[in-house]
């Protein structure tokens, strides 16, 4: 029977050096692909460039981008990156934040 081999922790230096600045307030040597999946792809999709974007995709895969967007980035995204990357990847519906915005505010949806 062939045994699995345990994945290496990947670190913050697995990261596109672009992007490192945008997450000032972590120990950036305890920050983990697998982990932190989350932030990494919440900044990566708010700050970065396309070449940095392309990392991400390659990384987690268009379905776990996917998956964040729609149930954690009303909250997490900036709302205009919100409606950005919604639109992009055709998501219609997504889990709504409980926290009201302004009329007027953003575009409507």
């Amino acid at each position: 029977m062939a045994r699995k081999q345990c994945s290496k922790t990947k670190t913050l230096s697995d990261i596109p050096s672009g992007l490192w600045p945008h997450f000032q307030e972590y120990d950036v040597r305890t920050l983990d692909l697998d982990r932190d999946a989350n932030l990494i792809i919440q900044r990566t999709l708010e700050y970065g460039t396309w070449d940095e974007v392309r990392w991400l995709f390659g990384t987690y895969g268009g379905p776990r981008i996917c998956t964040f967007v729609r149930e954690r980035g009303e909250r997490l995204l900036s709302s205009v990156t919100f409606n950005y990357w919604r639109k992009l990847l055709e998501i219609h519906q997504w889990r709504r934040s409980p926290f009201p915005t302004a009329k007027g505010e953003v575009w409507d949806r």
